[in-house]
């Protein structure tokens, strides 16, 4: 796999922030702050929906290009702790769509597996996925580091995010959200972590502050979450996916704590790249 990143706003953001001469947590939070306060996200669509060539392509205010993987900061917002999150795929759609890492400037696309686009089937009594699902900008879960917990290694991609709000968002859409929990399943042999979390603009997201919160508001939710992972897979003759912690959800500081190490490895990679130019997996 050979990841582009030509982008001065990941330049700014990726390799002055890591520079052993710009280390200190002023400069760090003066760079993200700015980044903040100054990027807005457009999309432009190029190809036809359910089609091999459509992409979903990010562009900041002023039209210039930029990689949602890469540009985008994880951090929306350091005194309230929220993250940006890219909407790959709304809820109740079926389309499994995902941040194409191989591609430059990583736009979003339509999964394909031998030669077909990917639909993930209706695992009843649900009807597609049941949350707005993307990922965190600027994490990595490394496919050669083995998690001390579950004792498998990374499956290559940004860490995944099931925003459980009431609003359904659409592909493309950056939003930011206030992470509840996370959930770690075992996808053949890799660990994939799926992060809960909240819009924060939806109108229930001042109630819902832990995962707790969201076990005690919304009856089944969870279970249900467990259930959909384990079986979205079963239709494409694909055995159940394993969970670890038996399944159990871990709580808020858990999950931070796994967003941080996905986020250092993002951050090793991209730095590896700014050593040696381009990589090649």
């Amino acid at each position: 796999m050979r990841l582009l990143l030509r982008s001065s706003l990941w330049y700014t953001s990726a390799f002055l922030g890591s520079h052993t001469a710009f280390k200190s947590e002023l400069v760090t939070q003066a760079i993200t702050s700015y980044l903040i306060k100054t990027m807005h996200y457009q999309t432009e669509e190029r190809g036809r929906p359910n089609s091999s060539d459509y992409r979903i392509y990010f562009k900041t205010s002023d039209g210039k290009y930029i990689s949602p993987f890469h540009d985008i900061p994880l951090i929306a917002d350091g005194d309230q702790v929220l993250y940006n999150m890219v909407v790959e795929v709304p809820r109740w759609s079926n389309a499994k769509m995902e941040i194409a890492t191989k591609e430059s400037l990583n736009p979003i696309k339509q999964d394909m597996k031998k030669g077909k686009l990917r639909y993930v089937a209706n695992v009843f009594p649900h009807k597609g996925y049941i949350w707005n699902y993307g990922a965190l900008p600027q994490t990595w879960e490394d496919p050669n580091h083995t998690d001390k917990d579950t004792k498998c290694c990374g499956d290559n991609d940004p860490i995944d995010v099931c925003e459980i709000g009431t609003l359904v968002c659409s592909p493309g859409q950056v939003i930011q959200v206030k992470v509840l929990g996370v959930l770690a399943m075992i996808d053949e042999g890799e660990t994939d972590w799926k992060l809960i979390a909240i819009n924060a603009d939806d109108p229930e997201a001042p109630s819902l502050n832990s995962i707790e919160d969201v076990r005690k508001s919304r009856s089944g939710h969870l279970e249900a979450t467990v259930d959909w992972f384990k079986k979205y897979k079963v239709p494409d003759g694909k055995p159940e996916n394993q969970f670890a912690f038996n399944g159990q959800f871990k709580d808020k500081d858990f999950a931070m704590e796994v967003i941080k190490s996905t986020h250092e490895h993002w951050r090793a990679l991209v730095q590896k790249q700014t050593n040696g130019g381009e990589i090649d997996w």
